[in-house]
């Protein structure tokens, strides 16, 4: 086994997996858990170069250095040696994921459409499922398609000139709150966020990682597979899909590979604790697991309570939680916590929090918000709250939008000029450049705490309530229904905005939920808990079947897309209730 060392000075990420084919070329690099289990393929530093420069030397004749190139694969190592052939060709990776049979094109078209790409990067089997869908769409047609199964090793013998500002990938938005956008990510961006990462999980050579979350996505690509590069440590991955059938296999890979760092967004805690059951739970050795981050979606103090609890006697510190903030137009990374602390809570008045006020709760107080820090900024990089409305910083008692500036922040949207002039070059009394990040929040002692999307805030009466919080009430308030996600916001009936919310649930209570008297029960019992803990009316419900609420790749409940569901008409609903406006 090589020594560790510190991550080398480089400029570029071609010149990161050089550097470690050469000084370390029989390490393993990543593990694939086929299954999630037990069928695994394992490749080192060096199987991944030799890839990449096959994959690279077969790409450089079909276009130019730049052109945006579309990769379509499955979770797999496949698809980090396409990403990096990609990069070793001097091209413009533009990361996606297959779409599933009888499920729609048009997030495909848009990006092929909006990148420019002119060539497709994928595997044989998923070329054979989409053929005949291919020539349905017209902009997937033209474009040159190419497998790369089985290609013959070759040598590069082209090599780029590339520099720190040169464009690494276009990272697509998930498209929680709007049609997914380009995000620019340079080999400067992504090597300083790195970096970050880096220090801030505090790499060593115990340091070992496992990771679900799929590739195509900043979370996965970023903190799974390009992190673990940067600081030469081992990666162990899963196909999502294996950790959403059966959670267990997720903290077992932790078990067994004694792994250190691991997470994922909230849900994904949530799931292990209704799934995993206690003789599965006996089995688990989570000891070793000293950093687990949190984020990509708000943290709920609840589920951080639960999950400690309930894995405590697998040997799971609630200290190892490392809740954090990020987003693809910072790269990945912005905030997060100190390692080996248990997370930063502050509880403030609820009533205050519809002001946009920050007002600490008292124990008289009888509504309360309990927010969980998002850590501190990076070190490097400048964080304000400010006023969306005035574009002047926020007092500390104010809840205002997010503003980022410094070296991980992103080049801006691919040919979106004006959406790329509006979110990335904003200005605080002639400082900036800023990133507007579109998140509501504030500061506390350096802590940033993340209080909803700006897009997302419900506005009654002349107050902001978070839809996230409402949703959470609607989770908390009956367990043994196992609501599988929620989704809270308006739609105008009458000339008034009336309060909706979807809820997914469990399929085993499906038919249960489709009896009047059971659904009417569970209605009254959701417009109870909503009203006294947010003072706030329900006035209609859709129950859905698993699968029911649109989601982004990512995870991340779609609300726009539910308010458009609703006002077409509810969609497939088991059950409704609406009390009218």
């Amino acid at each position: 086994m090589q020594p560790f060392e510190s991550p080398p000075q480089v400029e570029t990420l071609v010149e990161l997996l050089r550097h470690r084919a050469s000084r370390q070329p029989e390490q393993v690099a990543y593990t694939f858990l086929v299954d999630g289990e037990d069928e695994k393929i394992q490749w080192s530093y060096a199987d991944l170069d030799r890839w990449a420069d096959a994959i690279a030397t077969h790409l450089q004749p079909l276009t130019e250095p730049g052109a945006r190139i579309l990769l379509l694969y499955p979770p797999g190592l496949d698809y980090i040696a396409a990403f990096f052939g990609c990069l070793y060709a001097g091209m413009i990776a533009v990361p996606a994921y297959p779409p599933r049979p009888n499920r729609s094109l048009e997030r495909l078209e848009t990006i092929a459409a909006n990148s420019g790409a002119t060539v497709v990067l994928t595997l044989e089997s998923i070329l054979e499922n989409l053929n005949r869908r291919i020539a349905e769409a017209p902009i997937l047609e033209r474009l040159t398609w190419r497998t790369t199964d089985a290609l013959p090793p070759l040598s590069l013998q082209k090599a780029l000139d590339l520099t720190s500002d040169s464009l690494a990938f276009l990272q697509y938005t998930s498209g929680s709150t709007a049609t997914p956008k380009g995000v620019k990510i340079s080999h400067g961006n992504l090597l300083h966020n790195l970096k970050s990462l880096h220090r801030c999980f505090e790499v060593n050579e115990q340091s070992k990682g496992v990771f679900w979350l799929p590739l195509y996505h900043d979370m996965g690509l970023i903190g799974g597979v390009l992190q673990p590069l940067y600081s030469g440590r081992p990666a162990v991955l899963m196909p999502p899909l294996m950790f959403i059938q059966k959670p267990v296999r997720w903290l077992a890979a932790i078990s067994r590979e004694q792994a250190t760092i691991s997470g994922g967004p909230n849900f994904a805690y949530d799931l292990c604790i209704k799934k995993i059951t206690e003789e599965q739970r006996a089995t688990l050795d989570l000891s070793h697991w000293t950093l687990a981050f949190n984020g990509a979606e708000s943290i709920n103090p609840d589920t951080l309570d639960a999950f400690a609890k309930t894995f405590a006697p697998c040997g799971f510190r609630k200290e190892a939680f490392y809740p954090c903030y990020g987003m693809a137009e910072a790269t990945l990374f912005i905030s997060g916590g100190l390692k080996s602390q248990p997370p930063v809570l502050k509880t403030i008045q609820a009533e205050a929090l519809t002001e946009s006020k920050v007002v600490e709760a008292q124990p008289q107080d009888a509504r309360r918000q309990t927010l969980v820090s998002c850590g501190r900024s990076l070190f490097d990089q400048t964080l304000k709250i400010v006023d969306p409305e005035t574009q002047q910083c926020c007092r500390a008692s104010e809840i205002g939008e997010i503003w980022v500036s410094g070296p991980s922040i992103a080049q801006g949207y691919w040919q979106q000029p004006e959406q790329t002039a509006e979110t990335f070059a904003a200005y605080l009394n002639d400082s900036g450049p800023f990133l507007r990040t579109g998140d509501l929040g504030f500061l506390a002692n350096g802590d940033v705490f993340f209080a909803g999307r700006l897009k997302d805030v419900i506005v009654l009466n002349g107050k902001n309530y978070y839809p996230q919080d409402i949703e959470a009430t609607l989770d908390r308030c009956m367990p043994e229904l196992q609501i599988s996600g929620a989704a809270v916001f308006t739609v105008p009936v009458e000339g008034t905005e009336q309060l909706t919310a979807l809820i997914e649930v469990d399929r085993r209570m499906v038919s249960r939920c489709r009896q009047p008297e059971e659904s009417e029960v569970l209605f009254t019992t959701f417009r109870k808990a909503v009203w006294s803990t947010h003072e706030l009316l329900i006035s209609a419900f859709y129950l859905l079947k698993p699968g029911g609420l649109p989601r982004t790749s990512s995870g991340k409940i779609q609300r726009y897309l539910c308010r458009e569901r609703v006002l077409a008409g509810g969609g497939d609903a088991i059950a409704t209730s609406n009390s009218g406006p």
